[in-house]
């Protein structure tokens, strides 16, 4: 018997569609991964390509990750503020008042207003994995615990981007991003990672045996 899968392309603000119940009911979504603008204060554009397929110089801009406070991050607040979820509120509240009315500030409600969105569309089997980098993924951490229960939080998934490469900065190389992975309940859906290793293998990574014949391997402990 065939699954029915719907595959769509929505263009535009997420949020708006999102709220598009009929498209959204609730706990309709069964895995979310984010890759949202990290507030890095850099303008992303699209290149166009040529007949060929080639980039060509002409480019659109997307979108600039640089947030202000203004008027829609103060409705995106105040939406969180009067909102259901009692905890997400509270944590909005004290970020204001301890960082105050600011960029920081301003990206971390247009992010929550979504995560409380994503939170509602997700089954209670899902799962939410969210990537950010050292800008704000420790405010991001506390609105996704206030919104998807610290309890939920499953793992921090660090993965190297780039290599290790000359600074000329007064600071260490950013060669890493972070990936939060929450569910929406105790009872999400997992599929173990691993895949069985053949016998040749086994010989060709597990050369050496102790006395009882059980493999074992001399590695750096770097």
């Amino acid at each position: 018997m065939g699954v029915d899968v719907r595959r769509e392309l929505h263009f535009g603000d997420n949020l708006e569609v999102l709220r598009d119940r009929a498209h959204f009911p609730d706990e309709s979504v069964a895995l979310i991964y984010l890759d949202p603008p990290f507030n890095s204060n850099a303008t992303y554009n699209v290149l166009f390509k040529d007949k060929t397929g080639a980039k060509a110089e002409a480019s659109i801009t997307a979108f600039d990750d640089t947030w202000t406070w203004g008027l829609t991050s103060e409705h995106a607040y105040d939406e969180v503020v009067r909102g259901e979820n009692i905890k997400a509120a509270q944590l909005l509240k004290a970020l204001r008042s301890f960082l105050g009315d600011n960029d920081m500030m301003a990206y971390i409600a247009m992010m929550a207003v979504r995560l409380v969105e994503l939170h509602r569309v997700l089954k209670g089997t899902g799962s939410l994995y969210l990537h950010c980098d050292p800008t704000a993924s420790h405010y991001l951490k506390l609105v996704l615990d206030a919104i998807f229960g610290g309890e939920n939080f499953r793992s921090e998934i660090v993965w190297k981007r780039t290599f290790a490469h000359g600074n000329v900065s007064r600071a260490y190389g950013a060669v890493t991003d972070t990936i939060f992975w929450y569910s929406k309940s105790n009872a999400y859906l997992w599929n173990q990672q691993f895949t069985r290793l053949s016998s040749q293998e086994l010989d060709a990574r597990y050369k050496n045996r102790d006395a009882d014949g059980r493999r074992w391997q001399s590695v750096t402990l770097r």
